[in-house]
């Protein structure tokens, strides 16, 4: 079987595709015109080739990719079937494994990443589309990360006056066992809403974290409160003998290319940068996000002003009977604050640098960060606070506020 009738079939090739259709278009491959990072750009260009029948281009591009990076596992293997192709039919990618001494359950490994770059690099899915979860950045943050487990990808949008535009995208490898991490030692990947807590240089790490390390803030206050395990989850490199690993290979971190870390890098801001992880991505057009971010900064509002009146009990309506905040439950809570206003002749509330974030797979769930800045008859104060908003009964409330 020709090179050309493995990736057309869409049964060898990795399994690649469903169809022909999928694979080709009147010019190559359908791909996402987004730019792709250079490397995988040329890994796809080489698989271009081989489905066209051009195995002297693609093996060309495919040289060109290993001189700068010997240690793209992928691209060895491809190159293998190609240089295995001129001497006899190959009928799957990693035909070469006997002639090149690549363990069988590392060629799987290897077909499942290439599976992953290929159907991103022929989707146009988030094209003109955002994130359903970025309703509003801070000022303050200049980047949101947003992590697709299901699909293997990362996501950086830029803050434009609070909304999000699409910068790059990235191949990454999350847990073992998939996501939605439950317990230390699982080997799954956490989904919610995150920020980056550290930036960790190579030089502070041992060889396997690659060129650097990005610490996120789990487990969060939801984890802890529904309580999810667990501790120690990082955005991190690669060793310097691997490239990239396999769609599932971590033990419950998201992994990149050195290449692809060292990119990402620059648009980290620690204790800022959201980072949200999803395991099924969900994409609207922008204006789409708009409706719920209003409701809920008119909920936050409302909030804010009730708190300005002293009206103890249309301040507290806007707590859930399930609210909590570290030993507190809706109770002590009330009790406390009824307490502090009584003491008042004033409260004045001012919010800024607000942030809007729908929970991933969660609807009903919303995480809100701002500077507040608190004056009153017999205290001053500025702090920064987060608060974790859930619908119920149609209405939004508050389940747990406290120091961001």
């Amino acid at each position: 079987m020709s090179m050309r009738r493995i990736f057309s079939t869409g049964i060898c090739a990795l399994c690649l595709v469903a169809t022909t259709s999928a694979l080709h278009a009147a010019d190559g491959l359908s791909r996402n015109t987004n730019p792709l990072p250079e490397p995988e750009a040329l890994l796809i260009k080489s698989l271009e080739g081989i489905a066209n029948n051009r195995l002297d281009e693609a093996l060309d591009d495919i040289n060109r990719l290993l001189v700068n990076n010997p240690n793209f596992r992928l691209a060895h293997l491809i190159k293998g079937d190609l240089l295995l192709s001129r001497s006899r039919p190959i009928h799957d990618v990693g035909d070469a494994v006997g002639a090149f001494g690549v363990a069988p359950t590392r060629v799987a490994e290897l077909r499942d990443e290439a599976r992953a770059r290929l159907q991103h690099a022929q989707s146009a899915t988030h094209q003109h589309k955002v994130p359903k979860y970025l309703l509003q950045m801070s000022p303050a943050q200049k980047y949101a990360v947003i992590a697709d487990t299901q699909k293997s990808r990362v996501y950086v949008y830029q803050n434009v006056g609070g909304s999000a535009r699409y910068v790059a995208d990235y191949y990454i490898s999350s847990g073992k066992k998939g996501s939605q991490k439950l317990a230390e030692g699982d080997q799954k990947t956490p989904v919610g809403v995150y920020f980056v807590t550290a930036n960790l240089p190579r030089e502070k790490l041992s060889d396997f974290y690659g060129s650097g390390a990005f610490p996120i803030s789990y487990p969060n206050e939801w984890d802890k409160r529904v309580g999810n395990g667990g501790s120690g989850i990082w955005l991190h490199g690669t060793p310097p003998d691997t490239y990239s690993r396999a769609p599932r290979a971590s033990n419950g971190c998201v992994v990149l290319a050195n290449h692809d870390l060292n990119a990402l890098a620059g648009n980290m801001q620690v204790g800022l940068t959201p980072v949200i992880i999803a395991d099924e991505m969900e994409w609207v057009q922008p204006e789409e996000t708009v409706p719920l971010r209003d409701e809920l900064l008119q909920h936050l509002d409302a909030w804010r002003r009730d708190w300005e009146s002293k009206n103890s009990d249309a301040y507290l309506a806007h707590y859930a009977e399930s609210f909590a905040s570290g030993a507190q439950d809706l109770s002590k809570w009330a009790q406390h604050k009824r307490g502090v206003n009584a003491a008042k002749t004033f409260i004045k509330v001012s919010l800024d640098n607000v942030s809007l974030f729908l929970y991933p797979g969660k609807n009903n769930l919303a995480v809100i960060d701002f500077e507040q800045d608190y004056q009153s008859s017999n205290l001053a104060n500025k702090m920064k606070k987060r608060q974790y908003w859930q619908k119920e009964n149609g209405r939004w409330k508050i389940i747990y506020e406290g120091g961001a």
